[in-house]
C-alpha cells in the first residue's frame, strides 16, 4: 500500500525534462569526454565530497541542533510510545500502529526531498508554460510572415502595375513626340510656300537658304517613306517649291555675272581702247579684280549649292552656274585671247608660235582657275567645270597652228615642235602645275597627236625619197678616193668636232640620213610607231648600200665594193644599236589563191556552196586566209654582213694563196682516183706514179707555186691590208676580219707542207721548193696589220 502511495506521489515526467535529457544526451554524443577529462571530474568529485564547515557556523551548534532533533525525537518517541502502550488492544492495531508509524518516520526523513521534488515539478511546470508561450509565439511569427509575404506579393504586383503604366505612358509620349516630328515635315509645306510665293522674297534674304534647306529635308524624308498617306502629292509640291528656289538662284547668280560684265565691259571703254588693248596683259586688274568682288556676293549660296552637289537636282544647278560663268567670262576673254595669238602668228616662226602661244594660254588658264576657284572652292579640281571657258580658249590656237602644221614638210622643225609640246610644256609646265593647268591637256594631246601623225607622214615620205629612192652621184661612188682625201684631210684636223663630221662626210649620204632621221625619231614617236619606221629604214638602207657597193664594185673593184658594203653595214650595226627596240615587224596579209581551187571544184560539182558543215563548202572556201610574216631588219642586216664578210675573206684567201689551194686540189683529186681502183688501165698507170712525177706536181712546178704565193703575200696582201685600214679606222675590227684570212693562208702552208714532207725528199724540199717556215709565215702575216 505504502509501495502504491509512493508511486503515486512521484511527480509526472514532463516535456522540459525529456528536453534536458534529450539535450544532455545529445550534447554528450555530440562532444564526449576524452579520457583524460573523465580523470579530472572524478578528482574534482573525490575533492568536494567531503565539503568543510563553512566558517560562520561552529561544530556545537550543529550538534546542538542535531541534539534538538533528537530530543524531540526522543520525546516524539516516548509520547508516541504511551499512545501505543494505551492504544495497542490487539495485533490488528499494532499493525495499524505500526504502519502509520512506519509512514510518518518515512514522511519525516523523506520531507526535505518531497519538498526539492515539488520545487522542480513546479520548475517544470512552468518551463513548459514558457516553452508553450513561445510556440505559440512562433505560430504568431509564422502567421505574421505569411501575411507580409502577400502583402509584399501584393505590392510588388502593384509596383509591377505602376511601372507598366509608366512605360506605356513614355512610349505614348514618345509616340506623340514622333508622330508630331513626322507632322512637321508635312506641315512645313504651307509655311515655306507662304515665304516662297511672297513679293519680297529673293536669293539675298537671310532666310532663304534655312528654308531651302527645310526644303531639302523635307523631301529626303518623304521620299524615304512613300507609305505615308498622300505622300506622293506632297512630294511634288515640294519638288516644285525646290525648282522655284532652283530658278531663283540661277536667276540671281546671272543677273550678278552679267552686272559684273557690263561693269567691266564699261571700264574697258572708259578706259579709251577696246578689250583687245588690254590683251598685253590679261591678267589686269579690270578683268579679274571686278570678278572677284562678285564673288563674295555670290559665295554663300555656291557654297551651299557646292555642299549639296552629290544630289542630282543640285548637281544640275551647280553645272548650269559653271556654265553661266564660263560664258560670261568667255565673252571678255575670247576677243583678247584672239588678238594676242594672231600677234603672234604674224610675228614667229611654227615653233616660236607653238612656244608662245601655249605659253600664254597658261598664263589665261591659271588666271582663269584662280578666279574660278573664287567662286566654286570645291569644285575648281574638276577640270571639265571651265571646259566651255577653256577649251573655246586652246580651239583658237589649235585653229591657228593647224594649217602651219600641216604644210610643215621640214623633219627637224616637227621634232622641235615634239620637243616643246613634250618638255617644255608638258614636261615643264602642265605637270608642274597640275590643276591649273589640266584644261590645256585634251588640245594639247590633239596638237600632239597631229604633229606625230605629220611627223610620221613625213618620216615615211623621207626613208621612201632620200633613202630607197636615193640616185647616188659621181662623188658618192668615188671610192677609195674619197676615203683617202679624208685621210688625207685627217691630218690637218685639229679638234674632234671637226674630225668627226669630216668622217660622217665619207659615209654613204642614205646611211648618214637614216640614222640622222632615226636619231631624230627615236624620243619624238611612240615605241610602236618608231619600231616601224626604224625597221623600214633599216631594210630599205641596206638595200640603198648593197645597190652602191655593187656599183662601185663595177666602178673600182670587187674589193672595193666589198669594204664599203662592209664599212657601211658595221657603222649602221653600230649607230642602231643604242635604239631599245626590236626591229622586226609583223605584217599580215590576206591569202585568195585557195580560192581558185575552190571554185574549180564548185563547178565539176564536188563541193557543196553552202554546206558549212563540210570543209569543201565554198561559204569556207570563200574566207580569206591571213598569212603573217614577221621581218627582223637587224637580223637581216647581220646575215648581209656575215655573207659580205665571208665573201671578202674567200676572195682575199683565193687571191693570196689560190696556186697552193688547186694544188691541193689535184692532189686530193689523184688519191681519190687511186683509192676508188677505176679499171681504166691509163688512169691508173698515171695514178700509179709518185707525186713528185706527176706533171703539175714536179719540184719545179711546187717551187713555182710557192713562189707565187710568197710574191702574193709580200705584194698582194699588203695592198688588201692598206684597203682595210682605209676602209675601216677600228683596228679591232680589222684584226676580226682578217684573222680568218690568215687562218686559210696558214692552214694552206701547213697542207702543201704536210704533202711535201710525205712525197718529196729533204733534199728537193730545201733546195729546189725553199717554203718558208710557219714561224717566219706567222711573224710576216701579223706585221702587216701594225
Amino acid at each position: 500500500m505504502a509501495a502504491t502511495n509512493k508511486t503515486t506521489n512521484l511527480p509526472k515526467k514532463s516535456g522540459a525534462i525529456s528536453r534536458g535529457y534529450n539535450f544532455a544526451s545529445t550534447w554528450e554524443q555530440s562532444a564526449p569526454l576524452t579520457e583524460q577529462q573523465q580523470s579530472a571530474i572524478v578528482a574534482l568529485s573525490h575533492a568536494v565530497s567531503e565539503r568543510p564547515f563553512p566558517p560562520n557556523l561552529s561544530r556545537d551548534s550543529i550538534s546542538g541542533q542535531d541534539n534538538g532533533l533528537s530530543n524531540s525525537t526522543k520525546h516524539y518517541s516516548v509520547e508516541e510510545s504511551g499512545a501505543v502502550e494505551t492504544a495497542l488492544v490487539n495485533t490488528n492495531e499494532f499493525y495499524k500502529w505500526f504502519t502509520d508509524l512506519e509512514a510518518a518516520m518515512k514522511s519525516e526523513t523523506e520531507e526535505k526531498y518531497q519538498h526539492y521534488v515539488n520545487t522542480l515539478t513546479e520548475r517544470i511546470q512552468t518551463c513548459d508554460g514558457i516553452l508553450q508561450q513561445v510556440d505559440e509565439t512562433l505560430d504568431l511569427f509564422n502567421e505574421l510572415q505569411l501575411q507580409h509575404q502577400a502583402v509584399a506579393t501584393k505590392t510588388k504586383t502593384l509596383h509591377d502595375a505602376c511601372d507598366r503604366l509608366l512605360v506605356e505612358k513614355q512610349r505614348l509620349v514618345e509616340f506623340a513626340e514622333s508622330l508630331r516630328t513626322k507632322l512637321n515635315y508635312f506641315d512645313e509645306l504651307e509655311n515655306v510656300a507662304t515665304s516662297f510665293y511672297s513679293s519680297n522674297m529673293n536669293v539675298a534674304y537671310e532666310n532663304f537658304l534655312p528654308m531651302l534647306k527645310r526644303i531639302d529635308e523635307c523631301i529626303a524624308y518623304v521620299e524615304s517613306n512613300p507609305q505615308y498617306a498622300e505622300s506622293s502629292v506632297y512630294l511634288v509640291k515640294f519638288r516644285q517649291l525646290q525648282s522655284r528656289a532652283h530658278g531663283m538662284i540661277r536667276s540671281h547668280v546671272l543677273s550678278v555675272l552679267k552686272s559684273t560684265s557690263s561693269q567691266v565691259q564699261a571700264a574697258i571703254h572708259s578706259s579709251g581702247g577696246s578689250r583687245a588693248s588690254v590683251s598685253e596683259g590679261v591678267e589686269a586688274s579690270i578683268i579679274y579684280v571686278r570678278f572677284k568682288a562678285a564673288a563674295s556676293e555670290l559665295k554663300p549660296v555656291l557654297e551651299e549649292i557646292e555642299s549639296r552637289s552629290s544630289r542630282k537636282e543640285y548637281a544640275q544647278i551647280l553645272a548650269e552656274c559653271h556654265k553661266l560663268y564660263c560664258e560670261q567670262r568667255l565673252t571678255l576673254v575670247r576677243d583678247i585671247v584672239r588678238q594676242r595669238i594672231s600677234e603672234f602668228a604674224k610675228k614667229e616662226a611654227l615653233p616660236s608660235l607653238t612656244r608662245s602661244g601655249f605659253a600664254y594660254l597658261m598664263q589665261v588658264c591659271q588666271l582663269e582657275h584662280q578666279l574660278f576657284y573664287h567662286f566654286f572652292p570645291s569644285s575648281s579640281e574638276d577640270i571639265s567645270s571651265l571646259a566651255p571657258l577653256i577649251d573655246p580658249l586652246c580651239i583658237h590656237l589649235y585653229d591657228t597652228l593647224r594649217p602651219k602644221l600641216i604644210h610643215e614638210t621640214n623633219l627637224d622643225i616637227l621634232c622641235e615642235l615634239v620637243e616643246i609640246l613634250n618638255v617644255e610644256v608638258l614636261g615643264e609646265q602642265v605637270s608642274r602645275r597640275g590643276e591649273s593647268l589640266a584644261g590645256l591637256r585634251p588640245t594639247l594631246d590633239r596638237i600632239l597627236a597631229d604633229v606625230h601623225e605629220r611627223l610620221t607622214f613625213r618620216a615615211r615620205t623621207h626613208i621612201r625619197d632620200e633613202i630607197a629612192n636615193y640616185i647616188p652621184f659621181g662623188e658618192d661612188l668615188d671610192y677609195p678616193a674619197k676615203l683617202e682625201r679624208s685621210a688625207e684631210m685627217k691630218s690637218e684636223i685639229t679638234t674632234a668636232d671637226e674630225s668627226q663630221e669630216d668622217v660622217i662626210k665619207t659615209w654613204y649620204p642614205p646611211l648618214e640620213k637614216t640614222l640622222s632621221c632615226l636619231s631624230k625619231l627615236y624620243r619624238c614617236l611612240e615605241p610602236a610607231v618608231f619600231t616601224g619606221l626604224a625597221q623600214e629604214a633599216v631594210e630599205v638602207c641596206s638595200s640603198s648600200i648593197q645597190k652602191a657597193s655593187k656599183l662601185i664594185a663595177k666602178g673600182s673593184s670587187p674589193m672595193d665594193g666589198q669594204l664599203f658594203l662592209i664599212k657601211h653595214l658595221l657603222i649602221l650595226r653600230e649607230q642602231i644599236a643604242p635604239f631599245d627596240i626590236e626591229f622586226s615587224v609583223t605584217h599580215k596579209e590576206l591569202d585568195f589563191s585557195h580560192l581558185l581551187v575552190g571554185n574549180s571544184e564548185a563547178d565539176l560539182g564536188q563541193a557543196s556552196l553552202f554546206d558549212w558543215s563540210r570543209s569543201t563548202s565554198l561559204a569556207r572556201t570563200l574566207s580569206p586566209r591571213v598569212l603573217e610574216s614577221q621581218i627582223d631588219a637587224k637580223k637581216e642586216l647581220e646575215k648581209s654582213l656575215k655573207a659580205t664578210c665571208e665573201e671578202f675573206i674567200m676572195s682575199v684567201t683565193k687571191q693570196v694563196v689560190d696556186p697552193m689551194l688547186s694544188f691541193v686540189t689535184k692532189v686530193t683529186a689523184v688519191k681519190v682516183a687511186l683509192s676508188s681502183g677505176t679499171q681504166n688501165q691509163r688512169l691508173d698507170s698515171l695514178a700509179s706514179k709518185p707525186l713528185k712525177d706527176q706533171a703539175f706536181a714536179t719540184p719545179d712546178k711546187v717551187a713555182e707555186l710557192v713562189q707565187k704565193v710568197n710574191t702574193a703575200i709580200q705584194l698582194e696582201l699588203p695592198r688588201v691590208t692598206d684597203k682595210m685600214k682605209l676602209y675601216l679606222q677600228n683596228p679591232s675590227t680589222r684584226m676580226i676580219l682578217f684573222k680568218p684570212i690568215k687562218t686559210n693562208i696558214v692552214e694552206a702552208h701547213i697542207q702543201v707542207r704536210s704533202l711535201l714532207e710525205a712525197e718529196y725528199s729533204s733534199e728537193e724540199r730545201g733546195r729546189i721548193i725553199n717554203m718558208v717556215s710557219m714561224e717566219d709565215l706567222q711573224q710576216q702575216l701579223d706585221n702587216l696589220l701594225l
